[in-house]
């Protein structure tokens, strides 16, 4: 049976077509490259600060994460209503908001644009689009016909990484970008048509709950987003974490409760080549040592040319495992109601 939306047999329930938007996540790459993006966004910024929540908070720091080893500038990202005090003048700043809704957003780029810096919105329209613009600032439009934030990660992320290579500010986004996208593009046709790697990975995870670790840097990143598409698409909990960081705390913390931990937990590691020889060495220490705490041990390595295209590589495959995640419980990937209910409710008086 073929649900709505979907054209694949193994998804039955996706009425706002979340596997078809993953799908072309190559697409919106490429459609970011054939752009236009201007390069005077950013004439003197002494610092680069992104805005954004959720989905668009994601695409955020994939650009902090890949900048911190090639641009001369500090990459900030504000995840809430407050701008740190150094945000001023000289920074360049990235307003993302999918919907140009987001309220943390629009209060953090409205204080920006008082401060006196050079506001970049990057929205499909919205609320964001009218204030950036307003206040003389360029709009970097999200395409239409993709159907929610956190299916809009490559047409977030890209356009960014190329304003900043476009200023100066970067080099090689393009060359990377284009890396990416051949890279998914070898990834997603086994993955879409429900076969593949993140069908066993799914199966591996089953109803207990995700550990996901990455290193640091865009293997964090890869890690927050597969928790978070855990979260939204198959409506169900999991955490993640970086190393080399849980090796200092978090690996303490299977101690104890081993008999229950090994019934909820999976500890899925997140790698992508080229990363710091530590890295591998503490995931392999760490997955050792708690082995016997947890139900099972998943290790996922990333494929493609450069550390772009494997946290791409890792997206689509977390992003399609959280589709099985949610085809084996019957959930409909698609509709979020109680993300709804809470913005209704901080509106409230």
């Amino acid at each position: 049976m073929t649900g709505p939306g979907t054209g694949t047999p193994w998804l039955e329930l996706d009425s706002e077509r979340i596997l078809e938007a993953t799908a072309a996540l190559p697409d919106h790459l490429r459609g970011a490259l054939a752009a236009e993006t201007s390069a005077e966004i950013a004439p003197g910024a002494r610092l680069v600060a992104v805005l954004g929540m959720g989905g668009s908070g994601v695409a955020g720091a994939a650009l902090q994460a890949y900048a911190a080893t090639r641009s001369p500038l500090p990459v900030v990202l504000v995840r809430g209503y407050d701008v740190p005090v150094f945000v001023g003048p000289d920074a360049l700043v990235f307003a993302v908001s999918f919907s140009g809704e987001t309220e943390e957003t629009l209060e953090a780029a409205e204080s920006c644009i008082k401060r006196g810096a050079r506001v970049v919105g990057v929205t499909s329209g919205g609320s964001l689009a009218s204030l950036v613009s307003a206040a003389g600032g360029h709009v970097l439009s999200i395409p239409q016909g993709i159907p929610a934030a956190r299916a809009g990660i490559a047409a977030m992320t890209a356009p960014m990484l190329l304003a900043c290579e476009h200023a100066g500010l970067l080099q090689g986004a393009a060359r990377d970008i284009e890396r990416a996208a051949e890279q998914l593009e070898r990834r997603l046709p086994p993955l879409v048509a429900g076969g593949g790697e993140a069908k066993e990975i799914a199966r591996r995870i089953g109803r207990t709950v995700p550990l996901v670790h990455g290193g640091d840097g865009l293997g964090a990143v890869a890690a927050a987003r597969w928790k978070t598409q855990v979260n939204e698409n198959a409506k169900a909990p999991a955490f993640h974490g970086s190393q080399p960081e849980v090796c200092h705390n978090e690996v303490c913390g299977f101690g104890q409760h081993g008999d229950v931990t090994r019934q909820l937990l999976t500890l899925v590691q997140l790698e992508i080549p080229g990363e710091h020889c530590g890295i591998a060495r503490r995931l392999g220490l760490f997955a050792e040592i708690v082995a016997e705490a947890v139900g099972d041990v998943v290790r996922v390595t990333a494929a493609g040319e450069g550390d772009l295209a494997g946290f791409f590589d890792l997206v689509a495959i977390g992003d399609v495992v959280s589709l099985h995640l949610a085809a084996r419980e019957g959930v409909d990937p698609g509709p979020v109601p109680v993300l709804g209910e809470i913005k209704r409710r901080v509106r409230e008086p």
